[in-house]
């Protein structure tokens, strides 16, 4: 009989799975590390303009 991935023994089965899960991990991990930060403050500025109206009442039109 050929020995496949689907009648290997379980510890073989958690090992496999476990790295997958470290590789997946990893990716992500460097992907995010990669990708470029946003120069702007635009996302700054838009929150501390939400932080600092939070409490008033809405202006009419």
């Amino acid at each position: 009989m050929v020995p496949s991935f689907h009648n290997a023994d379980k510890p073989t089965h958690h090992r496999v799975m476990v790295v997958g899960l470290l590789f997946c991990l990893a990716f992500v991990v460097i992907s995010f590390s990669l990708r470029p930060q946003a120069e702007s403050g635009q996302a700054l500025v838009k929150a501390d303009r939400l932080v600092r109206t939070a409490g008033e009442p809405h202006k009419a039109n």
